[in-house]
């Protein structure tokens, strides 16, 4: 699920009652990709940052412990936190009377798309990187959560249908998995809601450092997902795949987690929520660090007002106004002009190393007793003219042509000349093409018939005339328009299918072909969509 990019986070959003939340986009592309943590003011952390180098952090409050990165260049870590894909808190717990840290890295790791290799390594690249900053926090004697979209199934259990995949255990994403995660494997006997107490953070033997949290309560629950395809339908089967973790330390996870579970019969998205439960309390910090949202300008009051740079501002006044107000000041109940703030940089003031695209400032609107929460258009409406009701007088003259009919006056009623009729058509092309403005005065009408007569190539038919043959116009609509073909039945359930187009680039990108139009499952399952496959026929 990709989240509103700053140029589209709105108040309502970014500042909830009782939350402080934090937020980080894609530098590189709009609406794509993108993460955000809200934490409770009762957890408010005293540090967080945005992604894992440290390349976008330039201000206090930061996590630090950043790890080696020798093994990347500069350039490769650039590109690894421009697309927005990481968030970083860092809290302070009371663990058995005793005051620890535990930093939360909220992640949504690339998807290896196999189209483009590269992605491919991007996605290891950043796997590499996150283990490197997750490892060296936790050696740095904080507690470590690792939680969100992995992308990235980890074991037979945790996928549909396994055996369709070659080589499922070769995949490299899983490979990772392996050596980041704890391996001890538990006891066959061992019932489903007993947890793992195996997991041990000082055992070498099992490899990794963390552990999947779901896997530790539930170790052998199947048919446990958390992704489905929404253009198969897939939810409705349950054919999907777990790929949402909440990852932590094993020492975390031993004495203080008591409970960890999904959410898959909350809808609203192709993924599902997945939660976690500790015994620990946790001790807010007195103010958020400075990456926290609301002290981004939009929602602090100190951007320029829109209106300054549309109308002449008297600077007389603007002197009085600042003496008379403080600079960003907010009164109780004050609207935003733009419900769409683009965020402008760093919330510090000082410049990140990486930064999104320059952008027009928006600022505050005036008190008014009216709310509204439907979102208002763009910024280009607020330069379009209000329409008025507005009558002239009655002795004031209608200029010659002055007056032109709409569109849909001119496609329901015939036109009219002072000589003769036209004969209205529905093809909207020909209409603009006739619809020439008219004359009220007798002395222009030789003027007038020459802008409205036009000459038409071929005969069309008439709307609205009770004398026409109602048959000849639909035979020429269906011989100029062609609907989509009637839809086959599919063999193993009788229904009709349903039609798709191919929009993967190759040969037979465009075709057009029918399935089966239940949605996609195991084939096992009677329920789900059959093999039912057949090309559209384009002679037809």
């Amino acid at each position: 699920m990709c989240l509103p990019t700053g140029d589209l986070l709105d108040e309502r959003t970014a500042i909830v009652e009782g939350y402080n939340s934090y937020f980080s986009y894609s530098r590189g592309r709009s609406g794509y990709s993108g993460v955000a943590t809200y934490c409770k003011d009762s957890a408010t952390p005293f540090a967080a940052e945005e992604g894992l180098t440290g390349l976008l952090t330039n201000h206090e409050g930061a996590v630090g412990c950043y790890g080696d990165h020798t093994e990347f260049s500069s350039e490769e870590l650039q590109l690894l936190d421009n697309e927005g894909r990481a968030i970083i808190t860092k809290h302070s717990i009371m663990c058995q009377e005793k005051v620890v840290t535990v930093t939360v890295i909220n992640v949504y790791c690339p998807r290896a798309d196999p189209e483009k290799p590269e992605r491919k390594l991007f996605k290891l690249q950043f796997y590499k990187l996150l283990q490197f900053r997750a490892e060296a926090l936790l050696n740095n004697g904080s507690h470590v959560i690792v939680l969100g979209d992995v992308n990235t199934s980890h074991r037979p259990i945790d996928h549909c249908d396994p055996s369709d995949i070659d080589d499922f255990d070769e995949n490299p994403g899983r490979k990772w998995l392996n050596g980041f995660l704890y391996s001890g494997r538990p006891d066959k006997d061992r019932k489903e809601e007993e947890p793992n107490e195996e997991c041990e953070i000082t055992d070498s033997t099992h490899g990794g450092k963390f552990v999947d949290t779901f896997r530790y309560f539930h170790p052998t629950r199947t048919n446990a997902f958390t992704c489905w395809s929404t253009l198969t339908g897939a939810r409705q089967t349950n054919y999907g795949t777990r790929i949402d973790y909440i990852f932590a330390d094993c020492q975390l996870t031993r004495e203080q987690f008591v409970a960890a579970d999904i959410m898959p019969e909350v809808e609203g998205s192709d993924h599902c929520p997945v939660w976690g439960q500790l015994s620990c309390s946790a001790l807010p910090s007195v103010k958020p660090p400075p990456l926290c949202t609301r002290y981004l300008p939009e929602f602090t009051g100190k951007q320029q007002k829109l209106s300054r740079f549309l109308v002449k501002v008297d600077q007389k006044s603007v002197h009085a106004e600042q003496r008379d107000t403080l600079p960003g000041s907010q009164e109780e109940g004050e609207l935003r002009e733009n419900l769409h703030p683009i965020r402008g940089g760093n919330i510090s003031g000082k410049k990140r190393v990486l930064t999104s695209d320059p952008v027009v400032p928006k600022g505050k609107k005036t008190k008014t007793v009216k709310t509204t929460s439907k979102p208002q258009g763009s910024l280009l409406s607020f330069f379009k003219p209000k329409v008025t009701n507005v009558v002239p007088p009655a002795e004031e003259p209608v200029s010659q042509c002055e007056k032109m009919p709409s569109l849909d006056e001119i496609t329901s009623a015939k036109l009219s000349a002072t000589r003769g009729n036209v004969s209205s058509v529905t093809d909207g092309d020909r209409v603009l093409e006739q619809a020439e403005p008219f004359c009220d005065r007798p002395a222009q009408t030789d003027k007038c018939d020459k802008q409205v007569k036009t000459k038409h190539p071929t005969p069309l038919p008439t709307v609205g005339n009770s004398n026409t043959n109602p048959g000849a116009s639909l035979g020429f609509w269906k011989s100029l328009l062609h609907g989509p073909p009637q839809p086959p039945s599919c063999k193993v359930h009788g229904e009709a299918c349903v039609l798709r187009t191919v929009k993967k680039e190759g040969p037979n990108m465009g075709k057009q072909f029918f399935v089966c139009a239940r949605p996609q499952g195991h084939a096992s399952n009677p329920d789900a969509r059959c093999n039912f496959f057949a090309w559209v026929d384009k002679g037809k």
